[in-house]
């Protein structure tokens, strides 16, 4: 079982640290264990709570009302209001409670519900992008389990996968060729894999190298190959010396002739290469503004 500090729960459910502590005071919400120095330690279930009751409070339910509900009422509320609303927000609760539960049937039903109301596309862009930002910040910040984002990134992982294989675009003489990538230190590719379907359903080229590709390897593909936008995904704080030696080569062996694309949770490290060449894309939609404007 995990154990979570107060500020992991505050990260997980947007429930403010100081009003966790006035609900644990005023109404015994939950009763987090303390250590020999008074620190507050939370198990699965607490956050399980927590998410469900800051889910149900941000749609109308007052708190007083839902202190004293056992857990097993509690999820029908939550299950009977998904089933009524069709919030982001509340899309992305759910899919939060089903990587902290491990419950891969919950997810897939979830998404399912989404993709059927919203389409795929709109689903990765409007819901599933702002979830993995969501969990990046968590990752990179360090309150997150390894395993539970490595549980839901994979099950999303092979999503992508089989949408991008079921694409049938025709290139034509306008198409753009995109080379994908990420540095040697990144591992986390969804993010990589999300740009990927967007530019083939937009009729561009991808020519994708995926994780961890060195930067002498870049260099001898951009050489051999006509590209036009190269693209990469920074979730991870790299060493400094591994972030200078692929900006160096970017901007003096690269970067001349093709565009720089980067998202992600760091993209902004790579903000100081000329801005002639290097665009910063912060959301999905924005590149998804991008393509259509190619």
């Amino acid at each position: 079982m995990a154990k979570y500090a107060i500020k992991d729960l505050e990260h997980y459910t947007g429930i403010k640290a100081h009003t966790i502590r006035i609900w644990e005071k005023r109404y015994g919400i939950v009763q987090p264990e303390r250590t020999e120095t008074n620190i507050r330690s939370y198990s699965d279930e607490d956050l399980k709570k927590l998410l469900n009751i800051a889910m149900l409070n941000r749609h109308g339910h007052k708190i007083s009302e839902l202190v004293n509900l056992p857990d097993k009422k509690l999820c029908s509320l939550v299950l009977e209001m998904s089933a009524q609303k069709k919030s982001s927000d509340l899309y992305i609760d759910n899919l939060m409670l089903s990587m902290v539960d491990f419950d891969e049937q919950k997810f897939e039903k979830t998404l399912t519900n989404i993709i059927i109301y919203h389409g795929f596309e709109k689903t990765v862009v409007d819901i599933l992008y702002p979830f993995f930002v969501r969990i990046g910040y968590l990752w990179q910040t360090g309150h997150i389990q390894p395993g539970q984002e490595h549980f839901i990134t994979n099950l999303f992982r092979q999503k992508l996968i089989v949408a991008i294989d079921q694409l049938n675009t025709e290139l034509s003489d306008s198409s753009k060729t995109f080379l994908l990538f990420l540095p040697e230190w990144e591992m986390h590719e969804t993010g990589l894999l999300f740009f990927h379907y967007l530019i083939k359903k937009s009729g561009h080229k991808v020519v994708y190298l995926g994780q961890q590709l060195p930067a002498e390897d870049l260099v001898s593909i951009c050489q051999s190959q006509e590209i036009d936008y190269l693209l990469t995904y920074s979730t991870l704080e790299p060493k400094i010396e591994d972030l200078e030696q692929l900006k160096s080569v970017i901007k003096n062996e690269i970067s001349s002739k093709k565009q720089l694309i980067v998202s992600g949770y760091n993209a902004n490290l790579f903000a100081d290469i000329p801005q002639n060449n290097t665009i910063i894309i912060p959301q999905g939609k924005d590149f998804k503004l991008f393509l259509n404007n190619l």
